[in-house]
């Protein structure tokens, strides 16, 4: 399986990016191999719009089944799951952190566009 988790930098020991669409980088990581690829998501980033559907596109191209963000907005939210991609909460967390969290189904699932919080 593979996990998008948005990033403030290009590695596991990046902080999460509580920011999807206009996220920093994303880091796609393989659950079965522990294999990362790290992506620029600057042509979002500086997106005038469309920014949550193009990181939404973005993600769903590298294979990713799941994404964990800090929230996700209306239209990455729908994008999403017209995909079948779930989103969870990894804010505060590093990336190596939250998807250690993921794997051991600790981290609380985004239910609704804008929803932020830690359960």
């Amino acid at each position: 399986m593979k996990v998008a988790v948005s990033a403030l930098g290009p590695d596991l020991d990046s902080r999460v990016d509580d920011k999807f669409g206009r996220a920093m980088w994303f880091i796609v990581y393989d659950t079965e191999t522990q294999s990362f690829e790290a992506i620029d998501n600057a042509a979002n980033r500086n997106a005038m719009q469309g920014a949550g559907f193009g990181a939404a596109e973005t993600v769903s191209n590298a294979g990713a089944t799941a994404v964990i963000t800090g929230h996700l907005g209306p239209n990455a939210f729908r994008v999403l799951g017209s995909l079948g991609i779930e989103g969870y909460v990894g804010s505060g967390m590093t990336v190596r952190e939250a998807i250690e969290a993921f794997t051991a189904g600790a981290l609380a699932r985004i239910d609704a566009a804008g929803e932020s919080h830690q359960e």
